[in-house]
């Protein structure tokens, strides 16, 4: 298990993603839900408790919980959606440290239309060229384990899965990656609405640029996502500085 000074961090960064996420409105109501797998080899994570808005957020009401759903840390429960969305889909992705879903408003747009998915129309989108993949069939709420793995195997090792119906999963290797992803991913989809709302034809970028632009971003989003969300912090410590409490 990680060291307490590693899960008060972890903490800490999920703390700010959530309230972050509020901010920009990646969130909905109290129902969506972002995870963080503590390293090691326990099977114990950090979730957000249902029942909270995200502007209530702070590290210490984060919940940690098992395998098996025990509450070994905090106040609350975890809603059982989110609980088999996202202990499937660490179990499916060991390398995500962060996993979030959200139903934000223009990536979810795409998720309500025939044939939605992502075009690649603006710089941003090559962020997630060969990185995102579509589960196509809604089943109703994840209630059980079963429809978690579903979801989490239809992913087919996808950083960005959209369900359909419903929302989007977004995998990270850092807490930072992962919000950046999100991010630029609502971006990316909202100017791809909007660009659609013209009545004109929508034009992606050849093919041969998305590729070149694509590696461009994978060989920056290390170094990119950090500052980002480190300037991110700055700005939400300034105006909210008890949220890491």
């Amino acid at each position: 298990m990680a060291n307490p000074q590693e899960i008060a961090e972890l903490r800490r960064q999920l703390a700010a993603a959530l309230r972050l996420a509020e901010r920009f409105d990646l969130h909905e109501g109290v129902c969506n839900h972002f995870s963080v797998r503590i390293p090691g080899d326990a099977e114990l994570y950090l979730i957000n408790p249902m029942g909270l808005h995200w502007s209530e957020i702070t590290a210490s009401r984060l919940l940690m919980v098992d395998g098996a759903g025990t509450l070994l840390a905090g106040d609350g429960v975890v809603e059982p959606t989110a609980f088999f969305i996202h202990t499937e889909g660490h179990k499916a992705r060991p390398d995500a440290l962060a996993i979030f879903h959200t139903h934000m408003p223009y990536a979810t747009a795409l998720t309500c239309v025939e044939d939605g998915r992502l075009l690649f129309t603006h710089q941003n989108a090559l962020r997630f060229w060969d990185r995102v993949t579509y589960d196509d069939a809604y089943n109703g709420l994840a209630m059980d384990a079963e429809e978690g793995a579903r979801i989490s195997t239809g992913a087919n090792g996808g950083d960005i899965v959209f369900l359909a119906h419903h929302g989007v999963v977004v995998h990270g290797r850092t807490v930072a990656e992962a919000f950046h992803d999100l991010y630029y991913l609502e971006r990316s989809c909202q100017v791809q609405v909007l660009a659609a709302s013209t009545g004109k034809p929508v034009r992606e970028v050849p093919r041969d640029v998305a590729v070149h632009t694509a590696r461009q971003f994978a060989e920056l989003a290390e170094k990119e996502s950090a500052l980002h969300f480190a300037a991110l912090e700055r700005v939400l410590a300034r105006d909210t500085p008890y949220y890491g409490d």
